[in-house]
């Protein structure tokens, strides 16, 4: 399974040695639609180079790997997706874009689907909402596994964007124990996330919005 059974994400993350070296940490983003979208790489996650980026209309979406993996054979994909000017339905809430993901999610694994709610987030003054959701059986091209993923959505000034780090792991029949502790520590990786202005003429690492 695709990491993105899902509408629209973007997606970052930062070298583990480059924390231990007190270098800065690696970033990704850009402008997407409305606003800029900067956060964290992971550590796991050595380059800032996107393997797909995407535009459609009104959806955007990029997605990473880790170094040496591809789409189509990964252990972990971080995908950034946006959804152009659904800020300005008033029945969209962030809350209900991340059950609409996970409700993708669960349609690939029915009878083996677990999620749990972290709640509401916030970050550079917008309001979020993140889940976990995960499937205990995902039977792919040549074999099975699982795949769990910290889904977090935000409410841009004018567009959602919504950020998704999944990991595969070992099958199973039944569907799995979520640890909220493990994957609130994975979104907290993937800090600071902001959403910025868009200023223009400038260009990474985008200084209006590293503060």
């Amino acid at each position: 399974m695709r990491c993105a059974p899902f509408a629209a994400v973007m997606i970052l993350t930062a070298s583990l040695t480059a924390a231990q070296s007190g270098a800065a940490p690696a970033t990704a983003g850009g402008p997407v639609f409305h606003q800029l979208v900067l956060f964290s790489l992971p550590p796991e996650f050595k380059s800032g180079n996107s393997v797909s980026e995407r535009a459609n209309g009104a959806f955007y979406s990029r997605e990473y790997v880790p170094q040496g993996e591809s789409l189509d054979h990964w252990t972990q994909m971080i995908e950034l997706t946006a959804t152009q000017d659904l800020a300005t339905n008033p029945n969209a809430t962030p809350r209900a874009l991340v059950s609409r993901l996970a409700a993708g999610f669960r349609q690939h694994c029915p009878d083996t689907f677990a999620s749990d709610e972290l709640g509401p987030q916030s970050f550079s003054g917008f309001d979020g909402f993140a889940v976990i959701a995960s499937c205990g059986h995902v039977q792919g091209n040549s074999d099975a596994y699982s795949e769990t993923a910290i889904i977090l959505a935000l409410k841009g000034a004018k567009d959602y964007y919504a950020i998704q780090w999944a990991r595969h792991g070992a099958d199973s029949k039944r569907a799995p124990s979520l640890d909220t502790k493990y994957w609130t520590q994975q979104l907290h990786l993937m800090q600071p996330i902001r959403l910025c202005p868009i200023v223009a003429g400038e260009a990474a690492p985008f200084p209006s919005c590293r503060s």
